[in-house]
């Protein structure tokens, strides 16, 4: 079996008997385990014990050719922003510490355990998930993967999800996505991590960051796999994708804010994936996208996601404030000065924009853009507040656009082995997943080289 695998190897693993849902399980507890590895830092709490019973139920109904799905008994792990029955939802903070254990399951995490997927752990994020670096001053910072001595930071917020599939940890992760927070820990790492469309999948059994921009999807290793993990989060059926051939395809590269100040690495990968798809007979377009300029005035003052936060945590902060990250309570405290009256005009721009960006991309067939607009930075590097919010805001700044406009998106990485990670973004207006899988599909094998 590869070191790597999809979760289509692992289901016909599975289907043929030559491995099991036990087996699976105890090599990815074994990985969290090893004191020379992320672990410690990864998952915020290990439920080896439900894992294991888990996967042995998965291996007695699969031998009684009764398992829910070709992918039961496969290890997933999950962010700990969400509701898993009998355990405490934390959000990376220690604010919730004496929060009571969770009633139920959250729907997107029993839509994953009716599918038979073996829920391992609760994995660390950036506090609250207000950031887009993943850093964590109450429970450690995941270290990326690549040049994994230099100390890098694994994107956020969902930084320990992405951390978990790269090392072995688990075979696909729960995250969420209000600014990039599934994308961008994707790309830093150099895995896939998709954005659905906000409105298909229900954000109850979640603590919030901001109503009108949250969104939950997967980080895993393959198109596929976020493909079927997505089906499943929005319970539709997973139906294979057919990958659409690049041969064709009308994708246009916005102009607008996207490619501003990109690093010489990312702007090189990015080139070079855009050369390999028109060679391939996609049709590229380069296009001013005014909706993305327009944007930066919905966040004067915080925008959305201070407001919707700062209702969310004003009493908390009022009784513990002192154990927020300063990083993080800083920015929910810009909300505080928002009126009624100026979060009504938010709504109002938003639908004002989210129509246009909808007319003017209709002709194409997806956005293609770098996801993140530089390579990961290393964390001793973020100490001081101008180095740390510099980085914060171009790790977001490309997300955290499609999220505006109410899209869907997907980051696939698009370096060459060994190079600094790299990712480039399909998205495509609300409402298209189907397509953005399909497109993405078609174009992994082009991109990554």
């Amino acid at each position: 079996m590869s070191d790597r695998p999809t979760l289509a190897t692992l289901a016909a693993d599975l289907a043929a008997g030559r491995t099991t849902a036990r087996k699976l399980v105890d090599a990815c507890l074994a990985k969290i385990a090893d004191k020379a590895g992320e672990g410690a830092r990864v998952f915020i709490h290990v439920d080896a014990d439900g894992a294991i019973a888990a996967a042995e139920a998965m291996d007695r109904l699969r031998k009684a050719n009764a398992a829910p799905s070709p992918f039961a008994g496969i290890p997933v792990s999950i962010k700990d922003l969400f509701d898993i029955k009998g355990q405490v939802s934390r959000a990376g903070s220690r604010a919730l510490d004496d929060r009571p254990p969770a009633a139920n399951d959250a729907p997107v995490v029993a839509r994953l355990r009716r599918a038979g997927f073996v829920v391992i752990g609760r994995t660390n994020m950036t506090e609250f998930a207000y950031s887009g670096l993943g850093i964590n001053p109450h429970y450690g910072t995941p270290k990326n993967p690549w040049r994994r001595d230099d100390g890098h930071v694994p994107g956020g917020s969902s930084s320990g999800a992405a951390v978990s599939v790269t090392d072995g940890m688990a075979h696909g992760a729960l995250g969420t996505d209000t600014g990039g927070s599934c994308r961008i820990p994707a790309a830093y790492c150099g895995i896939v991590g998709y954005k659905p469309t906000a409105r298909r999948i229900p954000l109850d059994g979640g603590i919030p960051l901001s109503v009108t921009l949250d969104s939950y999807g997967p980080i895993a290793r393959s198109v596929g796999c976020c493909a079927v993990m997505d089906a499943v989060l929005a319970n539709e059926a997973i139906v294979p994708v057919a990958p659409r051939p690049a041969k064709g395809l009308r994708l246009v590269v916005p102009t607008t804010v996207m490619l501003d100040g990109l690093d010489s690495a990312v702007a090189d990968a990015f080139e070079r994936a855009l050369d390999r798809l028109a060679g391939a007979g996609a049709l590229i377009e380069r296009m001013a996208v005014p909706e993305f300029a327009e944007i930066a005035s919905l966040n004067v003052g915080g925008g959305f996601s201070a407001a919707e936060s700062w209702a969310w945590h004003r009493a908390l902060i009022a009784k513990k404030a002192e154990l927020y990250d300063p990083r993080v309570i800083s920015r929910i405290r810009r909300g505080e000065s928002l009126s009624a009256a100026d979060y009504v005009d938010l709504l109002a721009m938003r639908r004002a924009i989210i129509a246009g960006f909808e007319r003017r991309v209709a002709p194409y067939d997806a956005l293609v853009a770098p996801t993140v607009a530089m390579t990961p930075p290393v964390i001793a590097d973020l100490a001081g507040d101008a180095a740390y919010t510099r980085a914060n805001m171009l790790s977001l700044r490309n997300c955290a656009l499609i999220n505006t406009v109410d899209g869907c998106a997907i980051s696939l990485p698009c370096h060459r082995d060994g190079e600094a990670p790299v990712g480039l973004m399909l998205a495509a207006a609300g409402g298209s997943d189907r397509t953005i899988f399909e497109i993405a599909a078609g174009i992994e094998p082009i991109v990554r080289t």
